[in-house]
């Protein structure tokens, strides 16, 4: 007889680990139930009876309300589960406790780069980039130089050259929140730990000129970081060979950059779905949760982003701040975002897309509370703007869109060197120059993709492992994949089209 997850005591729907047919028999803590109707695995039964307009509990938190009359055994989604408003406990500050830190001396380590800066690389790349879409090509091309096999046999320290393009830097404001955000995200890969060296190559006539940036930045170009334009050198071609002879001085410094071992401290670990099903709340979200809380305890740092994929879920947030004016913080995000959204036509309930409904979930508040779990269970300790400097440890939160690459290289901006990626559907990324570690929520994709996916967390239904233990798991992965060793994504080639910075305002 299938059994059904019953998640909360509260909860009035259970999940389906396998598809339903119609008058199948199905347990929930002992009581049997009849399958009304076919339910694709993975999706919502009715454990009791909902009366319309009642309120449908997962988590024991509200998901939404029944659209109709719902009987045990009833399919519960899109077709009689809707959004509406309802009353949220913010509770500040109110579930604050002391975290158990590691003693110094015991703190788990890996081997990384450490920088002049004090900053440590996980990985150690020299990157070309661009402050408009019109200098992408330059990039590319230089980077391209160096792409073949065996171009960099002589210096075996260093990762590759890598070009990190974008569509924006002119036809838009020379000040305001969208020039902030892509000036910051310059800002964070310039001084990223995991590049021993960088390159910024502008065409000249942008509004997004180079020494703007150095000037609005605080940066200054030194022995491993350098700028130029296409129009000062003399067009494209000069200004291939000048990147390409930069590359080439640049190349003996990074090489001699060796890993060292280092505190885990130094991590600071971005944390991200996508694709999420309704297993990714259950299994993979609460494995990372559980591993960020293992960072955290050993001083490192956890980025959780999304603000889209929070709303719903925020409360759960707000009464772990460690402050009010944290919560508070974290709160007007929200706000600004229920306008940006108003104001281009579009809902926070729009979400989720429709490969999350295929997997299971109906509601953005049910997808954002199964998305929060992977942000662990400690104190939140910051509220950082999109690419801003993350300048705590601990769990802070960086605003962001919930589309994965431009959310990613916020975090990155914002000193993320290692990425943590759940999935249910199967999403395919990397990121350069971070490792990226992809993480299943169910067997069945990571059986199915299994060349994509580091680690299998449907191992926690399949019984072979607790939400803990292999939190702990993936936890020694991420020490050893910022130690050198190759994520799936890494070894696909994943990483160099993956960088999308936020672009806020008109296009002109």
């Amino acid at each position: 007889m299938a059994k059904l997850i019953h998640l909360h005591e509260l909860d009035n729907v259970a999940i389906t680990l396998e598809a339903l047919e119609p008058q199948q028999e199905v347990l929930v803590g002992g009581v049997s139930i009849v399958a009304a109707t076919a339910i694709d695995a993975m999706h919502k039964v009715a454990t009791a009876a909902i009366p319309k307009g009642e309120r449908i509990l997962k988590y024991g938190q509200f998901i939404g309300y029944a659209a109709e009359d719902i009987q045990p055994g009833e399919h519960v989604h899109t077709h009689n589960c809707v959004v509406g408003d309802f009353e949220k406990d913010y509770g500040f500050c109110r579930n604050v406790t002391p975290t158990a830190f590691v003693s110094e001396e015991n703190r788990a380590t890996f081997n990384g780069f450490r920088r002049v800066n004090g900053k440590v690389g996980t990985r150690n790349y020299i990157g070309i980039l661009t402050t408009v879409n019109c200098s992408a090509t330059v990039a590319k091309q230089i980077a391209a130089t160096f792409s073949y096999p065996g171009a960099l046999a002589d210096f075996p320290n260093v990762d590759g050259v890598v070009a990190l393009t974008h569509e924006s830097g002119c036809g838009m404001r020379s000040e305001g929140e969208g020039y902030d955000v892509l000036r910051r995200t310059f800002e964070g890969y310039v001084t990223h730990p995991n590049f021993g060296g960088v390159l910024l190559v502008g065409l000249g006539c942008e509004t997004m000129q180079v020494q703007k940036v150095l000037d609005d930045s605080g940066l200054a170009e030194s022995e491993s970081f350098s700028t130029y334009t296409i129009q000062k050198v003399g067009g494209t071609r000069l200004a291939i060979e000048e990147g390409v002879e930069r590359v080439r001085k640049l190349l003996p410094i990074v090489n001699s950059y060796n890993r060292e071992p280092c505190s885990a401290a130094e991590l600071v670990l971005a944390v991200q779905c996508g694709g999420s099903d309704a297993m990714s709340g259950v299994t993979a979200n609460p494995a990372l949760g559980a591993a960020a809380d293992i960072l955290v305890r050993h001083g490192g740092t956890v980025i959780y982003s999304e603000t889209p994929e929070i709303f719903g879920a925020e409360h759960l947030l707000t009464r772990r701040a460690e402050t009010p004016e944290l919560a508070e913080g974290l709160l007007e995000r929200i706000r600004w975002w229920e306008d940006y959204t108003q104001k281009h036509g579009f809902e926070l309930n729009n979400n989720p897309s429709p490969g999350n409904k295929a997997g299971g979930l109906t509601t953005i508040l049910e997808k954002s509370l199964g998305a929060q779990a992977k942000a662990g269970t400690t104190n939140m300790r910051g509220v950082y703007l999109y690419a801003e400097k993350v300048d705590t440890n601990g769990l802070v939160f960086m605003d962001s869109p919930g589309f994965d690459p431009v959310s990613v290289t916020g975090q990155v901006a914002s000193g993320a060197n290692v990425v943590c990626f759940t999935t249910g559907r199967g999403s395919a990324f990397g990121f350069k120059p971070v490792p990226s570690v992809k993480l299943a929520s169910n067997t069945a994709i990571y059986k199915h993709m299994e060349e994509d996916i580091d680690i299998n967390c449907g191992a926690i239904t399949d019984g072979e492992h607790t939400v803990h233990s292999l939190g702990e798991e993936i936890f020694k992965t991420i020490l050893a994949i910022a130690s050198g060793e190759p994520s799936k994504s890494e070894s696909l080639g994943y990483g160099d089209a993956e960088f999308n910075p936020w672009k806020i305002g008109a296009v002109v």
